[in-house]
This record gives structure tokens, sequence and C-alpha cells, in this order.
């Protein structure tokens, strides 16, 4: 609950991700945490926030497991450092039971 508060007082005024009239800024289930942005700059800001914030309060963040996706028809790598780590660009992700993909197609959602 504590991460919960965390997050979103942290990312409040970071980008306008607008889909349908709504603000969204974090995709989050069980203890996972996915960060959309517009832009890497607005991204990297969000994740320096997140990582310096929960460090004053002694929470740290399982950078290991982070990966990273570009959504867009023209896919190139997400080129923003976590702790100084580049995370693992993937072209998809489950999500849900849904599959989420870079080139924002459903073809591998359809097959799976």
């Amino acid at each position: 609950m504590y991460s919960e508060y965390l997050t979103e007082d942290i990312l409040e005024g970071f980008g306008e991700l607008d889909i349908r009239g709504q603000v969204i800024r974090t995709v989050k289930y069980a203890g996972n945490l996915m960060l959309l942005a517009k832009e890497e700059t607005v991204l990297q800001g969000m994740i320096e926030s997140l990582i310096e914030i929960g460090r004053c309060c002694g929470m740290e963040r399982s950078v290991g497991k982070a990966k990273a996706m570009r959504i867009s028809r023209q896919t190139s790598p997400v080129q923003r450092m976590i702790d100084q780590k580049q995370p693992k660009n993937v072209e998809y992700f489950n999500y849900l039971g849904s599959v989420i993909a870079n080139d924002a197609r459903c073809t591998r959602e359809i097959k799976s």
C-alpha cells in the first residue's frame, strides 16, 4: 500500500499520456509496475524519481528484472538506464493473459 501511495505521489505531473480523455502513467498488477510515457526523457525522469524516493523510504526496486519496450510502428530500442543498467528491450510481453507487442499489432495475441 505504501508503494502505491509513493508511486502516485511521485509521478504526479510527469507526462500526459492521454488515452480517451484519461491520463495514464502506470499499469500495476500484483508486485509489478509498468511505466508509460510518450518520450524517453519523461520516462527517465519517472524512473529516477521512483528510485530516489524509494531509497529515501528504505525501499528498493528490483532493477534486474526490468524490461523496456517501445510501442511504435517503427520499432527501435529504448535507450534509458535504470540505476546505471540498461534494461533488456523486449518485442512483446504478457499482461493479464493478453500479449502486448512493440509493433502495436494484435498478430501475436491472435496466435496465442
